[in-house]
């Protein structure tokens, strides 16, 4: 009887122990909590106050949980770099001449191998065709895109920009990306420069800053054979170089980590610090679905790692003026919050686009919708061209009439 006596209070000891054990860890666990969100004052106080962040403030900012408190910053410095009331948009269509390409990226579903049945080119006819629509849409340039074709020489792309620009002279062709000014490298043997210069004299307005992905090679040679993080940076060195703009993209969630986003930041940044020629930030993540990357990955971003990415975006990128809301990807309500995270643009109206939405986004918006977005977040829709100059068109406020959003058509006639 004595020893079972004495093994219940032995046992009643252990448990009492056990338990605060675990309770010392969780209040542990909570105060850690508390000193790192504490700890992002004062690298707010920093950014705030003009101060350029270090990558170890940008760490850690992207590992706090208070992301509405960086979001609040976020917005300060961007109420500070662009106009408080006006929130911009552009109407331009993406035309993806071509899905032929001669390199594989996991996180692709767009992509076609040559000799693939399905593989297309546009003609200069059908080209033609979708930007007269744009420009009936009060469309003011193109984004034009492709897969790296290895076929393609610079007198292709040349050809192509001379018959544009003869054509549509006051429209603006913001087209082909690092890759493929890469690949044009490859099979012409130019340099970088050359290549830019030769496409600025046929007609080129600007780069925009697709194939980013992550700026590190530790992920890239994980998920594509394109090119590597020091061509990409040299290509929009070339095109700064030239006296062409550009912009600067992310696509995160692709098996990279907080270091690696970072240092993509790093990259950008100090490449604006040589240049100047960054007119945008565009961050985004990953869209998994239909892709050989997607069946891999075991975790993907929130919609608040999608915040808290932008907003740290304008925080740690103090050299950039402009920072754009990836609605295509996040949807119409997350890019409509992104405005109040520190993103100043929407972006297109996305009257074409092929890439992304072969990936598994399929949000799209008129001009209507868009504005209405805009409107209900508290400020003033703008159109502007790729020069972020301000388009004033005849009549555009009769698409503000209506006080609410068409719904959409439900898919099923009723629910139970």
């Amino acid at each position: 009887m004595q020893s079972e006596q004495l093994l219940h209070c032995v046992l009643r000891e252990v448990r009492v122990k056990q338990i605060s054990r675990a309770k010392t860890a969780k209040l542990a666990k909570r105060s850690r909590k508390v000193v790192m969100e504490n700890s992002i004052q004062p690298i707010l106080d920093k950014a705030l106050a003009g101060e350029r962040l270090t990558s170890d403030d940008c760490t850690g900012l992207l590992e706090s949980n208070d992301f509405v408190r960086i979001g609040l910053a976020a917005h300060d410095i961007r109420l500070r770099k662009n106009p408080a009331d006006i929130v911009t948009y552009i109407i331009d269509r993406n035309i993806n001449y071509t899905n032929i390409c001669n390199v594989v990226c996991t996180f692709c579903a767009f992509y076609r191998r040559p000799g693939k049945p399905d593989t297309y080119v546009h003609s200069i006819e059908e080209i033609c065709k979708r930007i007269d629509e744009t420009i009936a849409l009060g469309g003011t340039g193109v984004l034009m895109q492709g897969g790296l074709h290895p076929d393609f020489n610079i007198e292709w792309y040349e050809d192509l920009l001379r018959t544009l620009h003869a054509k549509y002279p006051k429209f603006q062709l913001h087209c082909f990306s690092p890759p493929e000014i890469h690949n044009i490298h490859l099979i012409s043997g130019l340099d970088y420069e050359t290549i830019m210069q030769r496409l600025k004299d046929a007609g080129l307005n600007s780069l925009p800053g697709g194939g980013g992905e992550i700026l590190d090679d530790e992920v890239r040679k994980r998920v594509s054979t394109k090119c590597n993080t020091q061509e990409w940076l040299d290509v929009m060195r070339a095109v700064h170089k030239v006296g062409l703009i550009s912009t600067a993209t992310m696509m995160f969630g692709i098996g990279d980590k907080i270091e690696h986003r970072v240092r993509h930041l790093e990259r950008i940044r100090q490449v604006q610090d040589e240049t100047g020629g960054f007119t945008a930030f565009i961050p985004w993540t990953f869209q998994r679905e239909n892709t050989a990357l997607g069946r891999k990955i075991t975790q993907e971003p929130t919609g608040i790692d999608y915040l808290k990415m932008l907003a740290v975006s304008r925080l740690f990128l103090d050299n950039i003026q402009h920072i754009q809301s990836s609605w295509l990807t996040q949807g119409l309500k997350l890019g409509q919050a992104a405005l109040r995270f520190g993103a100043d643009d929407m972006g297109s109206i996305m009257i074409e686009e092929n890439v992304v939405s072969a990936a598994g986004a399929n949000t799209c918006a008129n001009e209507a919708e868009l504005r209405y977005q805009i409107r209900e977040a508290g400020f003033r829709p703008q159109q502007r061209d790729i020069l972020y100059r301000y388009i004033d068109r005849d009549n555009v406020e009769e698409l503000d009439v209506d006080s609410s959003m068409p719904l959409r058509k439900l898919s099923v006639a009723f629910a139970d």
